[in-house]
């Protein structure tokens, strides 16, 4: 530290310490290397051992993801597109698509982790003037790395601005599954919530409140990886063979990112595992209106049977809307009851297309390709 102060570079400090102690051998210590020689393959070590520490929570989650997605494969549901009732799904299906996500994350953690496998022994500007090439490759060789292919006096910040945006598409996920509970669990909807512990309080003022405080977290902390992700890009543009206006960024940057990441993978573990599951509210709210989310089924049956496509659209649209209008409104009923559907439809195929079976019928197909 004393030391530092005077020379205000921290390499040199610690190589002056060193020298202090271990007299003659000091003229081979450091010979012909730079500081980022040094700095730049420790980094790489604990870009390495981080990836690592992150891949075992990331499969944590995975397996959490698939136990929840085999539990619901058939626990129906409304899907949802901006917002609106669509077409009858089932929760596992949606946790089935998470699961898909999180798999290609896999797939592209172990991608980093070759990107920031490497270290550079190089010398001042990479050129290996004053250091053999040798000496480079036995010491990655040691130390489990590669090689840099072509440094400069630093290893090129886009290896760094991988892994930090690598992390930041990590949690962007982990933020759309966090805002996705966060709508289930709205009070008008509630199909999904958020594991609320005894004596946990959700308000100091409401105490009815049970608030989705880890889906929250999870959705805050993604903003905070995500601006680094900006920053990481900006690394990668130094001056000529290097700056060191990286270097602060960095001290910051990858250990931020790095535990915020670890730390939401490990809430959303707990968040997804303990998710409390409400079937009779999703098929609740799959019904309301009387099935309008069959509306799809309805006209599609219609123009099997001959009406042009236009047409059953008109009448089925003015019956959906005429029962999404109306308190208690009923589209089942009024399909049931129109003349022109009824000219062309049975009582039996009408009500053939109220059937959620219809709609899941190629669900095994998706899980097969997961292997849940």
């Amino acid at each position: 530290m004393e030391i530092e102060q005077e020379v205000r570079h921290d390499v040199i400090a610690f190589l002056t310490n060193v020298n202090e102690y271990v007299g003659d051998a000091g003229r081979y210590i450091h010979l012909g290397m730079t500081s980022s020689d040094m700095l730049d393959t420790a980094l790489a070590l604990q870009l390495v051992a981080s990836v690592d520490v992150l891949a075992i929570q990331l499969e944590a989650l995975i397996d959490g993801v698939r136990d929840r997605a085999r539990e619901h494969k058939h626990t129906v549901m409304a899907g949802r597109s901006h917002g609106i009732h669509a077409e009858p799904i089932t929760f596992g299906f949606k946790l089935a698509g998470w699961l898909a996500e999180l798999l290609r994350h896999r797939d592209r953690l172990q991608l980093v982790r070759q990107q920031v496998a490497v270290g550079k022994i190089s010398g001042a500007v990479g050129t290996y003037a004053n250091i053999d090439p040798q000496v480079e490759a036995l010491a990655c060789e040691k130390l489990g790395l590669r090689p840099d292919t072509a440094s400069t006096q630093v290893i090129s910040r886009d290896r760094h601005a991988d892994y930090v945006q690598c992390l930041a598409l990590i949690t962007a996920s982990l933020e759309r599954f966090a805002v996705e509970i966060r709508n289930l669990q709205r009070t008008d909807v509630l199909e999904v919530e958020e594991f609320f512990s005894k004596g946990q309080k959700g308000s100091s003022a409401m105490p009815h409140k049970r608030n989705p405080i880890r889906s929250e977290r999870i959705t805050g902390l993604a903003r905070v990886v995500r601006g680094y992700a900006v920053a990481a890009l900006e690394n990668v543009a130094l001056w000529h063979e290097r700056d060191i206006s990286h270097s602060s960024v960095e001290r910051m940057m990858l250990p931020d990112v790095s535990s915020a990441t670890h730390f939401m993978l490990a809430e959303s573990t707990k968040l997804v595992r303990s998710l409390l599951v409400y079937p009779a509210n999703m098929l609740r709210n799959l019904n309301c209106y009387g099935g309008v989310v069959f509306s799809q089924r309805v006209m599609l049956k219609m123009v099997e049977k001959g009406m042009l496509r236009e047409d059953a659209y008109t009448v089925v649209q003015s019956a959906a809307h005429q029962a999404w209008n109306v308190e208690g409104g009923d589209f089942q009923s009024l399909i049931s009851q129109d003349e022109q559907v009824k000219s062309i439809l049975s009582e039996e195929e009408i009500s053939s297309c109220f059937e959620t079976d219809y709609h899941l019928r190629n669900l095994e197909t998706i899980y097969q390709r997961l292997g849940i």
